[in-house]
């Protein structure tokens, strides 16, 4: 199954988040009502905290962060787990941002940012012992086969997990999700943000709309499994508007 947007997904990723870095930080949060903040949270305790058969991430192991932006992320895992962190993402204009916070927090020694693809990552087998994406599937063109890409450079009995944008399944909520996302975000984001935030918030609603019809939770879950994953779950956060989901690599740790 392949989701394909007008333009090739990756050139289309860099174009939208190009704009943005300077901002991105506050405004995610502000538009968000705070949530993202939270979501984010949530992922990374799935990695800190471990799970049954899990190694737990120590302090000298490395955790990879892919679709890191402006690295809020990495900083979050980096001061959870007192591991090192490795941030990979797509836009060389996030990564500058996210070297100047890393910079800024006195963790440049303990987080290292890269410009690179989740579908092609420049790592060996079974490199890290947790990896975290954000709000990367609706942007490559095979979630299937980055699924395994990014399973494939964790060791065995490492953490894998995600969170992304979701589309709320009860019928109180829905039409409120589909009124915000598609009048309330893209005038806000002109508002607050200007023309930059303003196409994020008109692509982000259409988008979501298509993507989850093909990527069912259901479809994701498996599709985690095939890619090597055990002990999938999921959660749904804010009434459905985020989901986090995580898996555990098979094999057992060190093994």
């Amino acid at each position: 199954m392949q989701v394909r947007s007008r333009t090739e997904p990756n050139r289309f990723a860099r174009e939208l988040f190009d704009g943005l870095p300077a901002r991105y930080d506050a405004l995610a949060e502000l538009l968000s009502f705070g949530q993202n903040g939270r979501w984010r949270a949530a992922m990374v305790d799935r990695v800190a905290d471990g799970a049954p058969g899990s190694a737990a991430v120590r302090p000298g192991d490395t955790v990879l962060d892919v679709a890191t932006g402006t690295a809020g992320v990495a900083l979050m895992l980096e001061e959870r787990t007192g591991a090192g962190v490795v941030g990979l993402d797509l836009t060389e204009a996030m990564l500058r941002q996210g070297r100047e916070n890393v910079a800024r927090r006195g963790r440049s020694e303990r987080i290292t940012l890269l410009l690179g693809q989740g579908e092609r990552l420049p790592f060996a087998d079974d490199s890290f012992a947790g990896l975290t994406f954000t709000y990367l599937l609706r942007y490559v063109a095979d979630p299937a086969a980055a699924l395994a890409e990014l399973a494939r450079v964790v060791r065995p009995g490492g953490v894998m997990a995600s969170l992304e944008f979701h589309v709320p399944s009860l019928p109180p909520w829905r039409p409120l999700w589909w009124l915000y996302t598609r009048a309330v975000l893209p005038a806000g984001g002109a508002l607050l943000g200007g023309r930059e935030w303003f196409e994020v918030g008109r692509f982000l609603g259409p988008r979501l709309s298509r993507h989850y019809p093909r990527c069912r939770d259901d479809w994701t879950m498996a599709a985690w499994r095939r890619a090597g994953l055990v002990d999938v779950g999921l959660g749904t956060m804010s009434l459905g508007g985020g989901v986090v989901m995580w898996g555990r690599k098979a094999g057992r740790p060190g093994g």
